[in-house]
């Protein structure tokens, strides 16, 4: 029997799809031949994940939990291939079942959650699986964010599209929700200016140097008029201080004073953010499709 190694797993892993703890137990069945394990998986209807683990699911849907005490809460992020499947039933009841999943366990790493029990007692995974054997289309867990508060959660879901968590130290549920809706609106950098990396501020002061009316003016005059625009762009990427989207007229920071609380952290997620979608040409496709 060949060694079981880290390596053969993820061999095993990319040429499939599927989760670790399903190629390393098709790799101990097969005692350690890969291309047994292979064999085995297409037999017992692996086959039809597998096959599907290799498009690109660039929809789906981010699910916000809330404990109840509102001190935990986790968002979770679930693709699918198209939005006609991120909107049906299934695709959204196994992903809130995911999620709570990861809520109870307190998990946001995405391979680890696959290993978490849903409370029929399916691992999450194996649910995946079998969703994607029943729906026909590649359909992954890809990230999540968990939020452990000692103050208390606030929490926004725009259209299943944009998920937001808020830390606050204090606040109703009606600030919290609030609160979040904005950051999912106007997508904040930080909470506050002094937050800000400093590689990103110098990129910024790069591009204010680069702008037209700099060029050609003394050093020192260049400065001062750096010190104004890197403020205003301090104020438009910080949360506190960007103006209110239900009420410009005062800022975040404002409402959430005025509350008596202050905001900690924020998680922020978009579905299929940073995934390159495929261009596809249908007709194209069904050409090679007859001549095939």
């Amino acid at each position: 029997m060949a060694a079981i190694t880290a390596a053969l797993v993820k061999e095993l892993r990319e040429r499939t799809g599927l989760g670790m703890m399903e190629c390393k137990k098709a790799l101990v069945e097969a005692e350690g031949d890969i291309e047994r394990a292979i064999d085995d998986m297409r037999k017992s209807g692996q086959a039809k994940a597998a096959k599907k683990a290799g498009r690109t699911a660039a929809e789906g849907a981010v699910i916000a939990l809330v404990s109840d005490d509102r001190k935990r809460g986790v968002l979770l992020e679930v693709n699918s291939e198209t939005d006609f499947v991120a909107r049906d039933s299934n695709f959204l009841d196994f992903a809130q079942a995911a999620a709570a999943a990861a809520l109870a366990a307190g998990e946001s790493d995405a391979a680890k959650i696959g290993e978490l029990a849903m409370a029929d007692g399916t691992t999450v995974e194996a649910a995946r699986q079998a969703l994607v054997q029943k729906i026909g289309e590649n359909i992954q867990v890809r990230r999540g964010a968990f939020v452990d508060s000692q103050g208390v959660i606030g929490a926004y879901v725009h259209g299943g599209k944009i998920g937001v968590l808020v830390d606050m130290t204090a606040g109703d549920e009606t600030l919290g929700k609030d609160v979040a809706m904005h950051v999912a609106a106007i997508a904040p950098a930080v909470v506050r200016p002094d937050e800000l990396p400093a590689e990103e501020l110098e990129r910024e002061k790069d591009i204010i140097r680069a702008q037209p009316d700099m060029q050609g003016k003394p050093e020192e005059i260049v400065e001062k008029m750096m010190v104004g625009r890197v403020q205003k762009f301090l104020k438009e990427v910080s949360l506190l201080e960007q103006p209110f989207v239900k009420d410009p007229n005062q800022t975040v920071g404002a409402l959430v004073k005025a509350a008596g609380a202050d905001v900690v952290a924020f998680q922020r997620l978009v579905v299929g953010e940073g995934i390159e979608k495929e261009e596809v040409d249908f007709a194209a496709e069904v050409a090679a499709q007859l001549k095939g």
